[in-house]
């Protein structure tokens, strides 16, 4: 067996890294020895990080010490500044949805700044902000992706809960660094305002989708009624982007205590307390369309009534139970139900840039790193968050750490 080394010298991107620093061409050489080489550069250049992670489906957090994947060529490692709390962190600790790996590290709703780059690296250069979402990976090839719909491939790889094609484990934003490929992180200017961005790469994403996609808002000039149901993390994002778009938008919540805050403070035109029936009555075939963000049980039949003929209820929260389907209503108002789920890249990075352009930010409650098992706890109980959690990763993480 015999090789031959050619040696080529290349620009140090950021830091120390061997890849980029010596570039080895293998000729002639077995197989077996190569994957060592690469085991090698990799186990050099592993990123030891630091967050908070689940040990088990109790649900409860404590400081964990982990391993994420080289930067590669093509990635971009980030210095995590904000994660956002989403409702999905709940399911993921707890083993609701998805069969969990623990130690799990939860956050999808990341935002930092690049501190190395890959020598292939384009869209980022060191200083920038990027911003990470619920995907750090696809086939690259399908149909969906093909048309940027990443985020429906059948091999999406979730920012959290899986493994990449080396076999390392993804790890979610509650944590102090995040290594990814270029292409699944957003850019996001360097004076937008960070905590209430984060919650854009999941809530956000979560309702401008389905607005786009179904035609609940219009960009041509004409006024559609627009039903937003719950007033949550993801709910007010709702409110927010389709007042942008111009739309008329109801509310319709459980909470009389919310009424105030959706027409006052995020310019909703009307409140709908969704268990008065007489409200119900007078509103029912009014909307164009409903975006309905309840995680919680609830029954759509009355929702369904709100709409006009031919109108869209998009469901983005996910029950743990699943909802009775009233068919006989659809069938007279040829009515549709249907699903949305974030975005892909190409349709979140368009998203961020409209809500620079609109000023669009979440409503957040900034909280300390060693306070997230009370922030998930307040979150499952649905105590009242206005409106959604971001932990302040880059001022807190490192008072909680703990050797190993």
């Amino acid at each position: 067996m015999g090789c031959c080394w050619h040696l080529q010298l290349s620009p140090c991107f950021s830091g120390p890294s061997l890849n980029h620093i010596l570039i080895p061409t293998l000729q002639s050489c077995d197989e077996v020895l190569i994957d060592s080489i690469r085991f090698f550069f990799a186990q050099e250049e592993a990123v030891n990080s630091y967050g908070w992670a689940a040990r088990d489906s109790s649900g409860i957090l404590s400081p964990y010490h982990f391993t994420r994947r080289a930067n590669g060529d093509n990635d971009i490692t980030i210095k995590i500044q904000y994660c956002g709390i989403c409702h999905g962190d709940i399911h993921l600790v707890k083993n609701n949805l998805w069969p969990t790996i623990y130690p799990a590290v939860p956050g999808h709703e990341i935002v930092g700044q690049v501190t190395k780059v890959g020598i292939n690296v384009k869209k980022f250069k060191v200083g920038d902000v990027a911003g990470v979402g619920c995907m750090v990976g696809s086939c690259g090839s399908c149909e969906n992706c093909n048309q940027d719909l990443e985020n429906y491939c059948p091999k999406m790889l979730w920012t959290f809960n899986g493994h990449f094609e080396d076999g390392t484990r993804t790890f979610g934003g509650y944590s102090d660094k995040f290594v990814v490929e270029e292409h699944f992180a957003v850019r996001i200017p360097n004076d937008f305002p960070l905590a209430g961005a984060a919650p854009l790469l999941c809530a956000g994403i979560t309702v401008y989708s389905p607005l786009k996609y179904f035609g609940l808002v219009s960009e041509t000039g004409s006024r559609k009624h627009l039903g937003v149901v719950g007033l949550g993390g993801v709910g007010h994002m709702a409110v927010k982007f389709a007042k942008a778009f111009g739309a008329k938008v109801t509310v319709i919540s459980s909470s009389p205590s919310k009424k105030k805050e959706a027409i006052d403070r995020l310019g909703a035109d009307s409140f709908l307390i969704s268990h008065d029936q007489e409200q119900l009555e007078v509103a029912m075939g009014t909307m164009d369309g409903i975006i309905d963000t309840v995680s919680a049980p609830h029954s759509l039949l009355p929702l369904i009534g709100l709409l006009k003929t031919s109108g869209k209820l998009i469901l983005v929260g996910a029950p743990v139970t699943p909802p009775e389907l009233p068919v006989f209503p659809l069938l007279m108002g040829r009515k549709v139900i249907a699903g949305s789920t974030i975005g892909g890249i190409k349709e979140t990075q368009e998203m961020i840039d409209f809500a620079v352009r609109h000023k669009i930010t979440a409503d957040v409650e900034v909280i300390p790193m060693d306070y997230v098992n009370t922030a998930l706890e307040r979150l499952e109980k649905g105590d009242n968050v206005r409106y959604r959690f971001v932990i302040d990763v880059a001022n807190t993480l490192s008072l909680t750490s703990q050797t190993p």
